[in-house]
């Protein structure tokens, strides 16, 4: 509070006081929103049915409110609490931001971790029967997190930091990994599940599927996955249990000569066009034919273990063509670059031996990736020096060249299930997968974590997978009800009047500048009326922030 004096012109006049009251405005950003479908997948109720404690001890609020921070305020898991009193955390939760001190937030984690399967599965079956999911198709993969920390007394109960592939390449630390079931309606995170650091992808597959049907129930799904889901192990396992699988086949399991044997314009044309055409005209699109052989044996690991049959499909891409083509010519030219300076350099100081002349070969074919296409011959001169001569190996060349743009797919489902198209199409879509992975470490800011434990990395994960399953309802929700309009709108950030297709990223960066007045002095709290963008986003997301439903009361 802050006074002022003004005093009148005659002496005798009484002196005025006026006070100036400043009210403390809070960020409410997209707060409303987070806990409007919070409140719909259950996330507190399923907490506090599975992790039953003390109510005082607040564990679902405190699991909600790091959801909502991830969304609302993402940053690494430092000074939450002064980013609570920021905002209003304690309107839209009723939990105080001095409860989310960082004993508290550990108290809360530790509390979760034990029924973290639970959990995922309980708030991804939410997703489904409330909003609708169609969970018919789904996209599996893995990626990692890297941790600061040497973590030496890693609890067995839960996944363990070790060392292994990073997809960020910070080899330098140790690692968790993460695997995504993607839904391919609206690309929902519908499973999460943490694993070692070290772990197999392939040896994953078998009980993700299991914990899929769970969720599912009585709904078939179709899994799809990276080349990474094929082995006697998964395929089996999947055929017993009824469950339907398409995969692309490892280049190393493509038989050789496969695909340079097939007649040109081999296939049958797929009316497709990917998302990376939509805006393009039809003849600059990139177009795709289909065709389907013989399909292939998995032999198991014993003799007597029978061979599981699978269909294999054959697929030609123009844009994978045309790639193949411009790389192996990239590899070429950078290759004849150091090939001809080899040549030069041949007999000098620099490679004075034909075993030196031998070994950067070697080098220079292995780094540039071109040992098929060039063929070479060192021999020693008059003087004994040697001498290098190459020249390209046409035949490698143009065999490679034959088998540009084509790949295969491999499936469990039966002619009658899918044609060679219908597999296809029903792959199409794995790189939603990849796509909500680059939202989990982009939006949502999962950089290197450290915590003191692995049980609370573990719960942590799923704290940042329930905040990216938000994140991705929000976003279909706002694309199904602009569908009839064709899915785009104007004023959202970045593209000001443009109409653009909204994202998860673009609404909660349009929603974030929303803000709460306290109640002060008996007067109820007050939000500014949104209006334009904001107005409209509420609108399409079906949460009115003018009733107070979504606080608590």
């Amino acid at each position: 509070m802050s006074g002022m004096s003004r005093t009148g012109r005659g002496r005798g006049r009484a002196r005025a006081e006026i006070a100036v009251v400043r009210v403390l405005e809070k960020r409410l950003g997209a707060l409303p929103v987070v806990a409007e479908f919070g409140r719909r997948l259950r996330i507190a109720e399923i907490i506090d049915e599975l992790c039953p404690v003390r109510p005082v001890a607040w564990i679902s609020q405190v699991i909600e409110a790091l959801v909502a921070s991830r969304l609302t305020a993402p940053a690494p898991m430092l000074r939450v609490q002064e980013r609570a009193a920021a905002m209003a955390v304690e309107e839209a939760y009723g939990i105080a931001p001095e409860l989310l001190n960082d004993d508290r937030i550990a108290r809360a984690l530790d509390a979760v971790a034990p029924q973290l399967d639970a959990i995922a599965g309980g708030a991804g079956a939410a997703a489904i029967t409330e909003f609708g999911v169609d969970v018919s198709r789904l996209h599996w993969d893995l990626t990692s997190i890297s941790l600061y920390g040497a973590y030496p007394q890693a609890d067995q109960d839960y996944p363990a930091p070790r060392w292994g592939h990073p997809k960020d390449r910070r080899a330098d630390l140790k690692q968790i990994q993460t695997g995504l079931a993607v839904s391919g309606d609206g690309g929902i995170p519908v499973f999460h599940r943490a694993y070692h650091g070290g772990a197999a992808e392939v040896a994953q597959v078998t009980g993700a599927m299991t914990a899929l049907k769970q969720i599912a129930r009585t709904r078939p799904f179709l899994l799809a996955g990276d080349s990474k889901l094929i082995s006697y192990t998964n395929a089996a396992a999947m055929a017993a249990q009824g469950a339907g699988f398409v995969a692309p086949l490892g280049a190393a399991r493509v038989p050789a000569g496969l695909f340079a044997a097939l007649p040109p314009q081999a296939g049958a044309v797929v009316d497709y066009a990917a998302g990376r055409d939509a805006g393009k005209p039809a003849a600059a699109r990139g177009s795709y034919r289909v065709l389907e052989d013989g399909g292939m044996d998995l032999p198991g690991p014993r003799k007597t273990d029978p061979p599981v049959h699978l269909r294999r499909i054959l697929v030609y891409s123009t844009a994978n063509a045309a790639g193949a083509a411009k790389a192996r010519a990239r590899k070429l030219a950078t290759a004849t670059e150091d090939l001809n300076r080899l040549v030069r350099t041949a007999g000098t100081r620099f490679h004075p031996t034909t075993d030196a002349v031998a070994a950067r070969v070697k080098a220079i074919t292995t780094h540039r990736r071109a040992g098929a296409y060039v063929r070479t011959a060192i021999t020693c001169d008059a003087a004994g020096k040697p001498v290098l001569s190459w020249h390209s190996g046409q035949a490698a060349i143009d065999a490679s060249a034959a088998a540009d743009g084509w790949y295969a797919l491999t499936a469990n489902l039966a002619p009658g299930q899918a044609s060679p198209e219908e597999v296809f199409r029903r792959y199409k879509g794995q790189h939603v997968v990849e796509r909500r992975y680059g939202e989990f470490k982009g939006p949502l800011a999962v950089a290197p974590l450290f915590l003191k434990t692995n049980r609370r990395i573990a719960a942590l994960i799923t704290v940042i997978c329930l905040a990216l399953l938000i994140f991705c309802l929000v976003e279909r929700q706002v694309r199904n009800a602009l569908r009839p309009h064709g899915e785009t709108m104007t004023g959202l950030p970045g593209y000001r009047l443009t109409p653009a297709r909204p994202t998860g990223r673009t609404i909660f960066q349009a929603l974030a500048g929303l803000r709460l007045i306290p109640a002060h002095d008996g007067n109820p709290f007050l939000i500014p009326k949104p209006a334009g963008v904001q107005a409209h986003l509420l609108d399409l997301l079906d949460v009115d922030i003018s009733r107070p439903r979504w606080l608590t009361q």
